[in-house]
């Protein structure tokens, strides 16, 4: 999108402001994977979300690995995901296994928090005056990335370490 207004730079006391009007050239899909392991996440902009560019992406990390090496896709419930292409992709490598996050639970796949990154640092005060100029961009960040990317330590605490019952049938939350 290219502004219609020019965002409006800070000053004492006053917040970032830009007008709410934009002109659209276009839209842009982007596929990303995260390697957990080393950090790193290549990815490729595509102009439409479509199971055989999902499919096409899937080969581009598979032709990355050595034959052997299992890969786990954690992926949301998008049709895209779980086409018939999709499957006859997954029977000719079957050492890709694709894992599906339940409705609503984006913050379970690492690489939506990696997106939410390239959300904030390259479109949210972004302007681009084209999808080819936005692509370029996006790209550009992601080597960037990728050149200083580091393993990925996340964890996760269960509910029930913060939920313990007192005596009788009453909960109390820490």
């Amino acid at each position: 999108m290219d502004r219609l207004d020019p965002v409006l730079p800070l000053s004492a006391g006053r917040a970032e402001r830009h007008g709410f009007e934009y002109f659209r050239h276009g839209t842009l899909s982007l596929y990303a994977a995260l390697n957990t392991q080393t950090g790193v996440a290549p990815g490729k902009t595509t102009g439409h979300h479509t199971s055989a560019e999902f499919v096409a992406f899937l080969a581009e990390l598979v032709n990355g690995q050595p034959k052997s090496r299992e890969i786990h896709a954690i992926v949301d419930n998008l049709s895209t995901h779980k086409t018939e292409r999709v499957q006859l992709f997954l029977q000719e490598y079957p050492q890709v296994k694709l894992h599906f996050t339940p409705t609503c639970s984006s913050w379970l796949n690492q690489v939506e928090l990696w997106f939410s990154k390239i959300e904030r640092d390259v479109i949210a005060r972004g302007v681009f005056t084209s999808v080819k100029n936005l692509a370029k961009k996006i790209m550009r960040s992601i080597r960037r990335y990728n050149r200083q990317a580091k393993p990925v330590k996340w964890t996760y605490k269960s509910m029930r370490n913060w939920i313990r019952p007192e005596s009788g049938s009453n909960v109390r939350v820490h």
